[in-house]
């Protein structure tokens, strides 16, 4: 009579990544967070330190954009440069949406700096405009940039380690994928 049940069993073990890889790995959790951070950090450095120094306003400035394309590579890192092109501006959406939701919340509550003034919610809609723009456009510009260096610096990787044959591998691949998807929209047109 055959066994159907086998006598031992195999225990899968399944391998969890860290809490902070898998906040890396999801677009809107990391949006979120970086939204509501950038957000946060505009008020305290609006309310607190000195608005008429120089070091102080550029000081705060480069370390509210180093945390936000700090943020936008280490999602990015999860994935290959073709889906970057696609991952980039969402992620620059949602995270000007959190930052936008953040303002109107810190509006609501009164604790919106707006100069050396409180921001009123007459402020809000042009307020969102100017964070989607900037954002998004600086994050798109972080991401070609990064995409350009990290191309370079991968095929010097390669030639350094004297992979030349991966090199001619990946570049004869990325022409046929080229050369498909231009003869395919000259067939659908």
């Amino acid at each position: 009579m055959p066994d159907f049940f086998p006598r031992t069993s195999v225990a899968w073990r399944t391998v969890q990544p860290h809490a902070f890889r898998r906040l890396s790995l999801s677009l809107p959790q990391m949006a979120l967070v970086t939204g509501v951070g950038m957000r946060l950090w505009r008020s305290y450095m609006l309310t607190h330190g000195s608005p008429d120094s120089w070091a102080w306003v550029g000081g705060t400035f480069l370390a509210g954009a180093a945390f936000l394309f700090l943020m936008c590579a280490i999602h990015l890192a999860n994935f290959t440069l073709r889906h970057w092109i696609w991952r980039a501006p969402a992620f620059a959406v949602l995270e000007s949406g959190a930052e936008i939701v953040m303002s109107l919340a810190l509006t609501t509550v009164n604790l919106e700096p707006l100069g050396a003034e409180r921001a009123e919610f007459s402020d809000w809609i042009p307020t969102g405009i100017r964070i989607l723009y900037w954002r998004l456009g600086g994050i798109v510009l972080f991401t070609i940039v990064l995409a350009a260096v990290v191309s370079v610096v991968r095929r010097l990787i390669l030639a350094a380690e004297d992979r030349g044959h991966t090199v001619a591998a990946v570049h004869r691949a990325t022409t046929a994928e080229h050369t498909t998807s231009t003869n395919a929209s000259e067939v659908s047109s």
